[in-house]
């Protein structure tokens, strides 16, 4: 499904968008009918979704070796309504999407850092990894759901 880190970065660019859509319906509802419960319901999906997408830019940021500029943007896009998939389409039409997954060092001297190796070694061990980004996810979700809703 995630051969490629195009197609890995398009399914959470796509995903955003429909918990988005979800988060929106709900206060839609919230609005006009009253119903607390669809604010609850879309606002949990979209915060776990908005999590997994920013872990994930991170994770293709440091992949495809982005500067930091081209990671702010593509974690910053978030944020904004919808804002995913034109910062997907930018990333793949500018070629920042192309390549394959690192994962084997190279002579670059950036594969012999401490962050380059854990980068192979999640890619390396993808079920590990999901597994363990997934309650890195959930924790941190809890933690700001224990927080309190936002203000």
């Amino acid at each position: 499904m995630f051969s490629t880190p195009r197609q890995f970065f398009r399914f959470f660019a796509i995903a955003e968008v429909f918990s988005w859509t979800l988060l929106i319906g709900g206060l839609i509802l919230r609005a006009t009918q009253g119903w607390d419960l669809a604010v609850t319901i879309g606002g949990g999906v979209h915060g776990f979704v908005f999590l997994s997408y920013g872990a994930t830019a991170v994770l293709m940021s440091k992949n495809q070796r982005w500067t930091a500029g081209v990671a702010a943007i593509s974690i910053a896009s978030a944020v904004v309504p919808y804002a995913t998939v034109p910062v997907d389409i930018w990333l793949q039409r500018t070629g920042r999407l192309d390549g394959d997954w690192r994962r084997t060092a190279t002579e670059d001297p950036r594969d012999h850092t401490w962050h380059d190796r854990l980068l192979r070694w999640i890619i390396n061990h993808p079920l590990l990894s999901i597994l363990i980004i997934l309650a890195l996810v959930v924790a941190l979700y809890v933690t700001l759901l224990l927080m309190g809703p936002p203000v």
